[in-house]
């Protein structure tokens, strides 16, 4: 698949994987995709499972790392949390911002996430920034409204050179994890609004840089169709990334 911005899919692994069960998963994954260089490929294992998955995949692989949330503060009296420096120690590069269980769950707003983006860029890191509008908003008519104000709240602040290297991930909450998938259509009105409003607030060349993932029930059946679209430019996988075929069936089948 000739796409101007290059394929990247992120296995969000959430709650799930002992240390010794995302070693086997990752093991098996080095294997399976191990001659595929047209996608990035980025894995997100839950924090105690990160440095024996950097190691893993450290040297010899194609793979790359990523977490599935960070602080927005750098050091000091904030119980349970874990700063962006933490995360650099074990060469992760990328981390999922404000998804859609940590806004529903720990309340996380727009201008919070914002933060969290900016403290990820100041350390190198890139982060994936998650939106996506409820069952009942879009029902309601309300998703390009629901989109509009995440996206302006949630990369709020960021310069023009940090937004082309932030990856938006659009996740109707209606469809993680209930088997339901935004048709080809909806997913690509949805990157498209997403793209045409990047183009008012950062310009058309950062716009046409920044790469649009789809999030929710991505499987190896829809992942080429959906990979097809103009403006899908990868996936954020959940369930599907906990298993070695599925994962790498929707690699695979990107391209």
């Amino acid at each position: 698949m000739n796409k101007e911005r290059k394929l990247i899919i992120a296995g969000n692994w959430k709650m799930n994987k002992t240390v010794a069960e995302a070693l086997a998963l990752v093991s098996d994954l080095k294997l399976e995709l191990a001659n595929i260089r047209e996608v990035d490929i980025v894995v997100c294992p839950p924090f105690t499972a990160l440095e024996s998955v950097s190691r893993a995949i450290i040297d010899d692989s194609n793979i790359r790392l990523g977490a599935q949330n960070m602080s927005e503060n750098n050091f000091g009296a904030f119980t349970g949390e874990i700063c962006a420096g933490m995360l650099k120690e074990f060469s992760v590069r990328y981390v999922i911002l404000g998804h859609s269980e940590r806004r529903q769950y720990q309340k996380e707003s727009d201008a919070l996430i914002a933060k969290k983006a900016a403290a990820a860029h100041a350390a190198s890191l890139k982060p994936i920034v998650c939106v996506g509008e409820t069952l009942t908003e879009r029902e309601a008519g309300q998703m390009q409204a629901v989109l509009e104000s995440q996206v302006r709240g949630s990369l709020a602040g960021l310069t023009r050179e940090q937004m082309a290297e932030t990856i938006i991930a659009y996740e109707p909450v209606w469809a993680i994890g209930t088997g339901k998938t935004a048709t080809t259509q909806q997913a690509q009105e949805a990157h498209a609004f997403i793209r045409g409003l990047l183009a008012k607030l950062f310009g058309e060349a950062v716009a046409k840089k920044v790469r649009l993932q789809y999030g929710g029930s991505v499987k190896p059946a829809n992942a080429r169709e959906l990979m097809s679209q103009p403006d899908v430019d990868g996936a954020l996988v959940g369930g599907a990334a906990l298993e070695t075929r599925s994962f790498a069936d929707i690699v695979k089948n990107s391209i």
